[in-house]
């Protein structure tokens, strides 16, 4: 709670209540009741780079798709990371049952954030914009699965951890051409998209958006909307293609199902394996239907 009476001293913002918002995993992000009634969101990042890559990525997209406002900026002491204060959008997350007409929507807006080109495959940091080794999308992949080998060697089952690495030259090879640089959100999950009245009206959460090909963006999408709802896959695709061509969705997910379950494991050993158990065990079982094991609970 330090923190944020920390912004709301340094923001001089005059405030009656505050709220936690749950379901933040990485930020802490906190709902204020202004003295004049408005409702705003102060959201501190889990580090700078996270801070700065909001705040430029809102900046990028604030007329091409609906975001939150940036109503003010603080980068920071040496108690806290920095903030921002960023304007409330009606809505609610989109984790209820999504109608077909809804997931049209999810679509277009999906391609519009990724018809937005970047100054090549890499993400915003303090000082500018950091372009990944060789600008080479492909071998930024590769290189991020090597340095996760060792952790998730560490949490991993021996059998489900060999077929992991054997797997993953497969599928690694049958990927396509990468489409970008674009602006990829790497969290494009229903809890980042808001809705209001059955229409997008919001979507949020870019502390981890970069410069990438698009087909990292569609693992989450698969998981949490068509996976729940089959029906939402094909006006979600006639949506998106009203804007863009849609990358090869065939050899990307099957790719980016482990590749994103093998960093989620990695990122519940860094933030405790304990409190993030039933992620990571999600993460897991992703893993086993990826490779083709039995599914066991750890």
């Amino acid at each position: 709670m330090s923190s944020i009476l920390n912004v709301i001293e340094k923001l001089k913002l005059n405030v009656l209540n505050v709220e936690d918002v749950p379901e933040s995993f990485s930020s802490d992000v906190y709902k204020l009741t202004l003295a004049n009634g408005e409702k705003v969101y102060v959201k501190i990042p889990f580090n700078k780079d996270k801070l700065y890559r909001e705040f430029q990525m809102l900046e990028t997209l604030k007329d091409v798709i609906p975001v939150p406002k940036v109503l003010d900026f603080w980068d920071g002491d040496e108690i806290t990371t920095g903030a921002l204060l960023l304007s409330a959008i009606q809505g609610i997350p989109c984790t209820e049952d999504i109608a077909e007409k809804l997931s049209f929507q999810i679509g277009v807006l999906h391609a519009m954030l990724h018809e937005v080109k970047t100054p090549g495959y890499g993400y915003h940091v303090t000082d500018g914009f950091k372009i990944l080794d060789q600008n080479n999308w492909r071998l930024h992949i590769k290189g991020n699965f090597e340095k996760w080998k060792e952790p998730c060697k560490e949490i991993l089952d021996p059998e489900l951890y060999e077929r992991c690495i054997l797997h993953f030259d497969g599928v690694f090879s049958a990927l396509p051409e990468p489409d970008g640089p674009c602006i990829v959100h790497m969290d494009f999950r229903p809890g980042n998209i808001l809705v209001n009245d059955n229409k997008v009206t919001g979507i949020i959460d870019f502390e981890s958006a970069r410069g990438g090909s698009s087909e990292i963006d569609f693992t989450k999408i698969n998981r949490y909307i068509w996976g729940v709802n089959p029906r939402t896959k094909l006006p979600y695709i006639d949506g998106y293609r009203t804007i863009r061509p849609m990358v090869n969705l065939e050899t990307v997910l099957p790719f980016y199902d482990l590749y994103d379950a093998f960093s989620a494991v990695v990122w519940c050993k860094n933030r405790g394996v304990e409190k993030n158990q039933s992620f990571l065990q999600e993460n897991i079982t992703i893993l086993q239907k990826s490779v083709g094991i039995e599914q066991t609970r750890y």
